[in-house]
């Protein structure tokens, strides 16, 4: 079979076999996986569930995993990565996101605006390290802010299908409780397992989560013997981080980022000239990433998170030295791929694009 659509492939050359059966269907597809949308759901305020039913590529995820989605926006392709919401043992192989339109988000915001059943999107195959581990610890925390709540949910509803018989507390930060998306499922869950503990606390005034080590020691005094799992803003991942590392407790934190916490870059600082050499532009460096540096130059290279999870914007650095801005470290060796999003240049760089 295989060798069947190799040999139509070469006979529909210049394009692949796919680009001409999704004019007949967008969802019919021989290699290149899709989703369908077949429920949508504005139950929070400022977030949208969207149920998809993908193409017989999937494998599905592990809880806590993201998947990459392609939405087409005004004739141009837009991915972003979220993290499925589901029960990751689904039997009809479905797959449930719940997504936050953010103020500046343009794919959230056109998917929370605009997306019906029979939408189609391209899809990715599940990736990442966080997760529940396949053999379950027997304390669990999940500690959650904003839209940092989808995967805890997914581990959740993951272990409430499983009858997990260990201690889990969720705890979960929000504005207010009509922007915790399923959170009568979340209070259902707890009055239904009672080894579930289920909290939600509303920061005053939208502020920053005012986590401490006395809240969580209230909660879950047994969470030093847990395995921790925190996603959520910058604050409240520092917070986190803060009390772990000051309990010797770094090796039971797992963590999610879902933005890109770097220091601002001074542009009076930043030097040497960026050269794209694959459309011939240069430019002078201003100390941004280097896909920021691209998009200002008036280029387009691919994207998607934007915070060097998904590797959709990975280019080769010809030569030059770079910094990577979420560790500090610079990589000087020429001809190596780098993430635009999380790398900028440092003199001097030249980048295949």
């Amino acid at each position: 079979m295989v060798g069947l659509i190799d040999l139509v492939e070469k006979l529909t050359t210049p394009h692949q076999l796919d680009r001409y059966l999704e004019l007949v269907r967008p969802n019919f597809t021989l290699r290149d996986m899709r989703a369908e949308i077949t429920h949508v759901r504005r139950s929070a305020v400022g977030s949208v569930t969207l149920t998809l039913r993908p193409t017989r590529q999937w494998r599905g995820h592990l809880a806590g995993q993201y998947v990459q989605i392609g939405v087409v926006i005004d004739g141009v392709k837009h991915t972003r990565c979220y993290s499925p919401v589901n029960n990751d043992r689904r039997r009809d192989k479905h797959i449930e996101l719940t997504i936050k339109a953010h103020p500046h988000g343009l794919v959230s915001n056109y998917l929370h605006e605009n997306a019906i059943p029979g939408m189609v999107l391209d899809l990715a195959p599940a990736s990442g390290v966080f997760h529940l581990p396949a053999e379950r610890p027997d304390r669990i925390v999940l500690i959650t802010g904003g839209s940092g709540i989808t995967p805890a949910l997914s581990m959740l509803r993951t272990l409430a299908s499983e009858r997990y018989q260990g201690r889990v507390l969720f705890l979960h930060y929000n504005r207010s409780p009509e922007f915790v998306p399923h959170r009568t499922e979340l209070e259902a869950l707890a009055l239904q397992h009672n080894n579930f503990r289920v909290e939600m606390l509303y920061p005053e005034l939208g502020g920053d989560p005012n986590f401490s080590y006395d809240e969580l020691e209230r909660l879950a005094p047994w969470f030093p013997f847990a395995q921790t799992y925190l996603c959520g803003p910058p604050g409240l991942m520092k917070a986190v981080r803060t009390v772990y590392e000051a309990e010797q407790l770094e090796e039971r934190l797992h963590s999610e980022e879902f933005t890109l916490a770097v220091a601002p870059s001074d542009p009076a600082t930043a030097e040497g000239e960026i050269t794209f050499s694959g459309t011939g532009k240069t430019v002078e460096n201003t100390g941004a990433s280097l896909l920021e540096q691209a998009e200002s130059a008036g280029l387009t290279p691919e994207y998607g998170c934007r915070m060097g999870i998904c590797f959709t914007c990975t280019a080769v650095k010809r030569s030059g030295c770079t910094r990577n801005l979420r560790t500090g470290e610079v990589d000087a060796d020429p001809d190596q791929p780098i993430q635009l999003c999380i790398n900028a240049p440092v003199g001097d760089v030249d980048i295949a694009i």
